[in-house]
């Protein structure tokens, strides 16, 4: 059994995952924006019981918010050993942005890169600790390469790729595994919300909801994740429901 932080559980992949490691017997504390948005779910710890969940407020751009879901981490289960971070935002920023959309470009990299950053910082020495510490994170295919022209997801899912690697490299020696999930279109909220959009940031696509990858898909991956011995972990995972 773990007792894993996970970031992003509200909804989509974040939410498939928390539930599939509930299911598993692990115990998890979830950071959410909203507590009230997992009442009456399967996460809910008045269903669940508060031995296995614990809801904390938690907000991606917010370093404070981090150390402060660390702690009552500590606090209610006594430590933990994984980290899964879901938690992320979709921008539609181009690179020839307009005049104001910097401002999208700086929240997109606070949320989707240094909200990772900042957590792993505060969680470090917990997993540490453990000597078989877990980090899993979801990065996106858009990590790895880049198409259409949404520059600001982009830059911010090829920058948190890098920090996963150094991530790795800083945690080999302490046993540390890290593995970066990089999923193409998933069937979610965010997906719908990209394929709706202007097609000249985002080439058009046809594929339907069903042939996607499914939150529940990568729940299972993330799942015998955290089952592998620190021998076996690997640190990438590219899942694309199309070719590329």
């Amino acid at each position: 059994m773990r007792t894993v932080l996970i970031s992003g559980a509200s909804r989509g992949i974040g939410r498939a995952v928390a539930e599939r490691a509930l299911a598993d017997g692990h115990r998890l504390s979830l950071g959410l924006r909203d507590l009230e948005a997992l009442k009456q779910t399967p996460l809910d710890p008045d269903l669940a019981g508060s031995e296995r969940v614990l809801l904390c407020p938690y907000a991606a751009e917010d370093p404070a918010a981090a150390q402060a879901w660390v702690e009552a981490t500590n606090q209610h289960f006594g430590g933990f050993d994984s980290v899964i971070h879901s938690a992320g935002i979709f921008s539609r920023v181009p690179l020839l942005f307009e005049p104001g959309e910097e401002q999208d470009i700086a929240h997109t990299i606070n949320v989707n890169l240094m909200g990772p950053w900042w957590l792993t910082r505060a969680a470090w020495p917990q997993l540490v600790a453990h000597g078989e510490g877990r980090i899993q994170v979801l990065v996106s295919m858009s990590g790895k390469r880049s198409k259409g022209r949404l520059a600001a997801y982009s830059a911010s899912k090829f920058a948190l790729l890098g920090l996963c690697q150094t991530m790795r490299n800083e945690g080999w020696a302490a046993g540390i595994r890290v593995t970066a999930i990089c999923p193409g279109w998933v069937n979610t909220d965010m997906a719908a919300a990209v394929r709706s959009g202007p097609s000249d940031r985002w080439p058009t696509q046809s594929m339907d909801a069903e042939a996607m990858t499914q939150p529940e898909d990568l729940a299972s991956m993330s799942a015998e994740l955290l089952k592998l011995p620190n021998r076996a972990v690997p640190f990438e995972l590219a899942v694309s429901s199309s070719l590329e």
